[in-house]
């Protein structure tokens, strides 16, 4: 990694904040498979220069990140979104195919040059397809500039990113989800702590020479740790459809930070982490430094055959290989709702770093998550509509007023609420398929409120992860069962609510956001179970892209933008 020095000055709220020594970070990485055994298992796996998880990138906050990115895939397109940098003034970055951008063509090279305007915890990853899962991701690190300080102490950082592995490629899993009769994914294989978990290889079926348990690539990861010292762990989930709770044996962990946010701190057991999210915890080293103790996650919200991932809590100078003494710990019953509720009501925005929300909305969409059958495909839908992802992207068909690329009508704003039993198989059979997008009134305010339901399995509702792009939101509430559009919003939370950019809708019930359109661009909205937005769940947010200057050609390409080329 190379860096340049740079003054730079930031306008924010209107007002000038000058960030002494900006740098410019450049990171050069070529994307291609190769073969991998991160549980022990070989398979193929999408990597960054040789490895996966990718290059943590660590940068400060006003730096400018260059990642000059070739496609050596041969035979595959590639898109990468920085998750959680909301790419102000740099909307044709985000990384998302269909979107904000064409994808990166094989043996194509594409430069993603974004400033990153926040401290906090950030992840990358694929946003092609369903590649996220096949290994394309990695950690981001952005810390406040140099004589600023947290509103908390440690002595030590550490990025660690959960996963969950699939044996069968993406690819596989994208054919038998569009097939008819539909082919579920299934439960994966492993979890991963950091890119390595363990697979038994004794299990049946194992073709002979493609699992090695002795292989060194999936020996557990190992944390080392000083006795007495603070560490700050970035934790992140990059899951393709699980949900997580993480615990490290007899060690409480504080909560102080979620989606680059300060938490008013509270001490957990159990950390519950659903795809998207990113928290810091603060572990103290303070058992016993005799040995080692073990970290583990844990599938929960689904009745999973998936064993714990397995990681190492090294104390020094203990060996770092040396096994712990104690059985890993078994984690929480996995269709408890109450303790991940419980966490979700906790989060708090911390005092002094509260940004108080508007006090009102200017238009609110109420978006119904079911499960449907369409034209034999099994689909998530919003309202009854399947989201499917245009030729031309959104952006530059806005942009260059290409809008006969994708339906002019716009996606439902709410669903029959009086009506509709969310707790039984709903019939839905007039659902369809749209890539129509929400258009929104530049800096208005909106409120999201998402609302879960039976899918098309009796006394089954699912937990979903919902990510925004370019924004961050507030956290207004949470509420089991059908939200009450008269009642529920009188008990939102206005005083102290937690800023993410991606938020959890727990089985059966409802949770309320509220953010700005003030980010001009187009905007993805989805579940970041891969599978489920794969299969339409997710819409896409326009605002002020009236605003934006000339959009550079190196996102044009696809569909109608191929003649959009200009000097």
């Amino acid at each position: 990694m190379k860096f340049l020095i740079l003054c730079l000055c930031v306008l924010f709220h209107g007002i000038t904040i000058p960030l002494i020594e900006a740098k410019i970070r450049h990171y050069k990485w070529e994307v291609k498979y190769e073969y991998k055994s991160p549980d022990c298992h070989k398979k193929l796996a999408i990597t960054i220069n040789g490895g996966t998880p990718g290059p943590t990138i660590i940068a400060q906050q006003g730096d400018t990140v260059v990642v000059e990115l070739q496609n050596g895939l041969l035979t595959e397109n590639v898109a990468i979104h920085w998750h959680g940098i909301r790419q102000i003034g740099t909307p044709w970055m985000d990384g998302t195919e269909g979107v904000t951008q064409c994808p990166i063509l094989p043996a194509e090279t594409f430069v993603y040059k974004f400033v990153v305007d926040r401290p906090g915890t950030y992840m990358y990853h694929a946003h092609y397809g369903m590649q996220r899962e096949a290994g394309l991701y990695g950690a981001i690190r952005v810390s406040l500039p140099d004589g600023q300080i947290e509103p908390f102490s440690y002595d030590y950082d550490r990025s660690i990113i959960l996963n969950d592995w699939y044996h069968k490629s993406a690819y596989e899993q994208a054919v038998g989800l569009s097939s008819i009769p539909f082919v579920w994914v299934g439960e994966p294989q492993s979890i991963l702590i950091q890119g390595r978990g363990k697979f038994n290889c004794n299990t049946s079926g194992i073709a002979s020479g493609l699992c090695n348990a002795t292989n060194p690539e999936c020996s557990p990861y190992v944390l080392t740790v000083v006795p007495g010292k603070t560490y700050r762990l970035r934790i992140g989930s990059l899951t393709a459809l699980s949900a997580l709770s993480f615990e490290i044996e007899g060690h409480n962990m504080t909560v102080v930070e979620a989606d680059g946010h300060y938490v008013e701190p509270f001490v957990v057991q159990n950390l519950f982490i659903y795809s998207g999210e990113t928290y810091s915890v603060l572990i103290k080293a303070d058992q016993s430094p005799s040995r080692n103790y073990w970290a583990s996650a844990k599938v929960v919200s689904r009745n999973s055959s998936t064993p714990n991932g397995l990681a190492i809590l090294n104390y020094y100078p203990n060996h770092p290989r040396r096994n712990p003494t104690a059985s890993p710990p078994i984690g929480p019953i996995w269709n408890d709702i109450g303790p991940r509720l419980a966490q979700s009501l906790a989060i708090k925005a911390r005092k002094g770093f509260i940004h108080t929300p508007p006090q009102t909305s200017d238009r609110v969409i109420i978006m119904l998550n079911t499960q449907n059958r369409i034209n034999g495909n099994v689909r998530w839908s919003i309202n009854n509509v399947s989201f499917h992802l245009p030729h031309t992207p959104y952006l530059i068909a806005y942009k260059h007023n290409l809008l006969h690329t994708f339906e002019q009508n716009p996606p439902p704003e709410g669903y029959d609420s009086a009506n509709y039993d969310i707790f039984s198989v709903a019939n839905n059979t007039n659902a369809t398929t749209s890539n129509g997008a929400y258009r929104l009134k530049f800096n208005t305010t909106v409120d999201i409120i998402l609302q879960n339901a039976n899918t098309m399995n009796l006394n089954n509702s699912e937990t979903h992860p919902w990510h925004l792009h370019g924004h961050d939101f507030w956290v207004l509430g949470y509420g089991t069962g059908k939200f009450n559009g008269s009642s529920d919003p009188k008990r939102y939370n206005l005083v102290d609510p937690i800023m993410k950019n991606t938020v959890a809708v727990h089985p059966y019930g409802w949770t309320a956001l509220r953010f700005r359109a003030d980010n001009p661009g187009v905007w993805a909205f989805h579940c970041h179970i891969e599978s489920h937005f794969y299969m339409g769940m997710g819409v896409v947010f326009e605002e002020g892209v009236e605003r934006l200057g000339k959009l550079p050609n190196s996102i044009m390409g696809c569909g109608d933008s191929k003649g959009h080329h200009s000097p």
